[in-house]
């Protein structure tokens, strides 16, 4: 549940430009893009990164963030050069202890030369030393950085680690992390997995947080301000750590009164998932004036505004789904999202079951006759949506639609058994739409091509008799849109999360 944000066609085109060979050794640049045709500037070739290790420092009355990162990588190719994506201010740049010349180019590349070239296949560590305000950089026109009363936060997708953070920013590149923010006393900085350590001198107070696991570089997120914090333990034995801002106002109580079932929730989807991935649990609301909510991983960042209207269960069960569909398994191109929202969103509809208030198939039926075949809605394809489309509201609605057809084809057993067995298979990796639907059809034993790709390929409205086929609104043409389940509302309040909410 996200914001949408389009790379500029011109620059898209000259980041496929194939690397030029920089001596008749055979080593060449890095590529200024991982290959990722909706973002083709995202993403960098010629490494791979396996660890962050970022060292910071934060000002939140000015915003300055001073930091220095570590890199471990490995290389992919003969490297003469290689690009990060980043957008603060680099002052020194040092690739295994040597020092290295540096450049920047496009919105958000920074161009690394080392000293010596670099062999394929070899550990590399790189040093960036940067300082700078992150809310005063913009790439594309907009920023991922969020200016707080008391603080900043990091948080959006595709990308928001520009902004803090040089990397290979693409969920291709997956990586564990350590992130140490010096802030002064009296706030707090709030990021991914376990608190490791916390200690004060001379003013300021360092946190210390670790994730074991490999996460996407959109996933990872720092939060600096002042915070209520709460801390538990679900009974699957999971240590959580949740954070609420002091100033949310009239949000904080709906706030609280959601985000602290998180526990609760994220034990009752085990129950579909398998067990919960990470070895810690979480969420924090910051007063931030955006307004959508985004899986972070083990800790996932909410809006204020996503509770204005009393407290939402149903956003908290979206970003949890995530955990398994999206941040466990990540998508191998940002064309495949629908195996990142389509789930989520089918997690709040058995959620709705759950809360008896209406069932996943009462929920599909509804979509499915409330959409006119002329409604813009059909025209989306889940399964490609296009980088305009990638959170369009049809990936969330139309795609959880897909499921419930899936489900009706395959039966329940097979259904519960692919949404439980698909997290496992591609567990801490990534997986495409093309893999599901693999996946799906060794699972049942079906073919299901057809199914998919009426359901998430074709532009238009499947026909009344494809979908009483499905089972989807099976009395067709009688089908009444004005059957609204319960719990309809409170799902599509997260729904104004796919516009730019500033």
């Amino acid at each position: 549940m996200h914001r949408r944000l389009i790379a500029p066609g011109a620059l898209a085109t000259a980041s496929l430009m194939l690397a030029i060979p920089a001596s008749a050794a055979g080593f060449s640049p890095g590529a200024p893009g991982i290959g990722d045709p909706y973002y083709p500037a995202y993403g960098n070739g010629g490494y791979d990164v396996s660890h962050y290790d970022l060292r910071l420092k934060y000002q939140p009355a000015t915003d300055e963030l001073e930091g220095t990162a570590t890199l471990l990588a490995r290389t992919t190719q003969e490297l003469s050069r290689f690009d990060l994506d980043f957008l603060l201010d680099v002052s020194e740049v040092r690739v295994n202890g040597a020092k290295a010349s540096f450049t920047t180019s496009g919105e958000h590349e920074l161009e690394i030369t080392p000293k010596s070239p670099l062999a394929k296949g070899t550990s590399v560590t790189v040093v960036v030393r940067y300082s700078g305000v992150p809310s005063s950089k913009q790439a594309y026109g907009f920023t991922s950085w969020h200016r707080t009363p008391d603080g900043g936060v990091g948080a959006n997708e595709p990308e928001s680690a520009w902004w803090w953070f040089p990397s290979n920013d693409h969920p291709l590149d997956k990586a564990t992390y350590d992130v140490s923010v010096l802030v002064p006393d009296g706030s707090q900085a709030i990021s991914n997995g376990t608190l490791q350590s916390t200690s004060s001198r001379l003013g300021w107070t360092r946190y210390t947080w670790r994730s074991d696991k490999p996460q996407a570089t959109y996933l990872a997120t720092l939060a600096v301000g002042k915070f209520d914090i709460t801390t538990g333990t679900t009974d699957g034995g999971i240590p959580v750590v949740n954070a609420y801002s002091k100033d949310l106002g009239a949000n904080y109580g709906a706030a609280r009164a959601s985000v602290e079932r998180t526990g609760e929730i994220a034990d009752w989807l085990s129950g579909y998932f398998g067990p919960y991935p990470f070895n810690a649990l979480g969420g924090y609301v910051p007063n931030t004036t955006t307004g959508y909510a985004l899986e972070t991983q083990t800790r996932p960042f909410y809006s204020p505004r996503q509770f204005a209207n009393g407290s939402n269960t149903s956003v908290v069960v979206h970003e949890l789904a995530h955990q398994w569909y999206g941040d466990l398994v990540s998508v191998r191109g940002w064309k495949d999202i629908w195996v990142n929202e389509g789930f989520a969103r089918y997690a709040q509809w058995l959620w709705s079951e759950h809360e008896g208030e209406g069932t996943a198939q009462e929920l599909a039926d509804y979509v499915y006759a409330s959409h006119p075949a002329d409604d813009a809605f059909w025209t989306v394809k889940p399964g490609d949506p296009g980088p305009e489309n990638q959170f369009d509201i049809a990936v969330y609605d139309r795609g959880a639609l897909a499921l419930q057809a899936l489900r009706n084809e395959i039966g329940d057993e097979a259904f519960f058994a692919v949404l439980k067995g698909w997290p496992q298979k591609y567990a801490y990796g990534n997986a495409s739409v093309a893999d599901f639907q693999r996946y799906a059809e060794e699972v049942s034993g079906q073919p299901l091509a057809a199914l998919f790709d009426t359901w998430l390929f074709q532009p238009s409205k499947p026909g009344a008799p494809t979908a009483r086929d499905a089972s989807i609104a099976k009395a067709g043409e009688a089908a009444d849109a004005s059957v609204q389940p319960k719990s309809w509302k409170k799902i599509a309040a997260t729904n104004d999360v796919h516009g730019h909410g500033e």
